[in-house]
This record gives structure tokens, C-alpha cells and sequence, in this order.
């Protein structure tokens, strides 16, 4: 019933916590001179895997494509402030509030799918 949607899912989680740890590192060295804020990718080698996998014939193909997606975290190292600190407190806390409102929906999401699974074993 669910398919590739549970893995899938905790993928995308595990990245948003990630993300979340790495903006508040960011967040919480604002004022540290020198410090170079990170970054997590994750989507575009994810939609890469996840596209290339729906074009192969395998059964496997999709759950090793997920299997073998992960994020990456990596150092911006441009600066337009004297002390070398490159961490932007608005841009921070928009990505911070925009990945707990992802974090959000999927739990949600999730949560929802198993609502309906009770529903249909119950028979309402």
C-alpha cells in the first residue's frame, strides 16, 4: 500500500534534521569571527536518483535509489562582513522556520497514511 513512500519519507527527515542541526550551529555562531556558515544538500541528488531509477525495468531499482541517496554538508566561504563571518540571521532563521514546516507536513503526511490504513482495517 504505501510503497517506496515510508523510506522515502525517513530519507527526507533524517535530511531535515540534519539541516535543522546545521542552521542552528550557524545561528548559534553569528557573532563568531572567521566562522563559515554550512549548508546541506540533499534534493537535487535525490530527485537525480529517483528519476533515473523510475526509467529502469528493476523492482529494486526505486528502494536503491533511496538507499543510496544522502545529503552532504559543506562550507559557504563568501563573506561581505569585516570580521569574516558569514552567517546571515535572517536567512538563517527563514531556512530554519521553512525546514521545521517541511519537517512538519511530512510527519503529518505520514501520519495520515497510517489513518487510513487503520480505517481500512477496521473496515469504517
Amino acid at each position: 500500500m504505501f510503497g517506496n513512500t515510508i523510506s522515502m519519507t525517513e530519507k527526507a527527515l533524517s535530511y531535515l534534521y540534519k539541516r535543522e542541526e546545521v542552521l542552528m550551529n550557524n545561528m548559534a555562531n553569528v557573532d563568531t569571527p572567521g566562522f563559515k556558515r554550512s549548508d546541506v544538500s540533499f534534493e537535487e541528488e535525490f530527485r537525480s536518483k529517483l528519476m533515473e531509477a523510475s526509467g529502469l525495468k528493476s523492482s529494486r531499482a526505486m528502494p536503491d535509489a533511496i538507499d543510496e541517496s544522502h545529503y552532504t554538508v559543506y562550507s559557504r566561504d563568501d563573506s561581505a562582513r569585516v570580521d569574516e563571518n558569514n552567517v546571515n540571521m535572517d536567512v538563517e532563521q527563514t531556512e530554519f522556520a521553512r525546514s521545521g514546516l517541511q519537517y512538519q507536513y511530512l510527519m503529518q503526511s505520514v501520519n495520515m497514511d497510517f489513518r487510513l490504513l487503520q480505517t481500512a482495517i477496521k473496515g469504517q
